[in-house]
């Protein structure tokens, strides 16, 4: 049985910095009719859980722990199992949103998780957030693919004009650690909005780097 992704759709809000805004995030499901893994749970936990069923979760990974990404993550966690994996660099992200705990496991640089016929990969990517994570399959449904959280998206890299955030950061991960190493022909999955793919996106990256956005 082959491994497919299933995309959820889920809104909240986003608050860092005093500000507080509405959002809608991508929750991305990979995996087949026995088991899977879950990108960034957000919002709502019974969504998550009636799209997850009766199948085994092998693990909860989170791109980054912006509160929208994590806030309900505990009761997803409740209601399918799975451990909660994050990168321990965005540990104060974290205890912003829930004090005195910690994610069950740390993501490292190169980690691997597979589920059903597929592997993903985690490439550390900062500047988003410092421990912002996004995690690659050399082959999902046919192609490549890079699930970006919000390190880089359809027009751009992720914001960076909060705490924690670093601009000339996110460009040295998205340059390196992307576009550089990674095949042009990989669908990006995003945190937001719509999907893209790198071929589409590298020929921008100067202008990012003039618009410093």
């Amino acid at each position: 049985m082959h491994a497919r992704i299933e995309h959820l759709v889920t809104s909240g809000t986003f608050s860092l910095d005093g500000g507080t805004w509405e959002v809608d995030n991508n929750v991305w499901i990979v995996g087949d009719d026995d088991e899977v893994i879950v990108i960034d749970p957000a919002h709502d936990a019974e969504a998550v859980a009636e799209a997850v069923g009766e199948r085994a979760v092998l693990a909860i990974l989170l791109t980054h722990a912006h509160d929208d990404h994590i806030g309900e993550v505990h009761d997803v966690q409740r209601k399918i199992g799975g451990r909660i994996h994050l990168n321990p660099e965005d540990a104060v992200l974290w205890e912003a949103t829930h004090a005195g705990t910690a994610p069950d496991v740390d993501i490292t640089d190169g980690d691997i998780f597979t589920v059903s016929d597929v592997t993903l990969r985690a490439i550390h990517t900062p500047g988003h957030s410092p421990g912002s994570t996004c995690f690659f399959a050399d082959d999902l449904g046919g192609s490549p693919v890079l699930f970006s959280g919000d390190t880089l998206f359809q027009g751009g890299p992720g914001a960076t004009g909060r705490s924690y955030s670093d601009f000339d950061l996110i460009i040295e991960s998205i340059q390196d650690r992307i576009f550089e190493e990674l095949p042009e022909e990989t669908i990006v999955k995003t945190g937001h909005g719509d999907a893209t793919k790198i071929s589409k996106e590298k020929p921008h990256l100067q202008e990012w780097i003039d618009r410093r956005e």
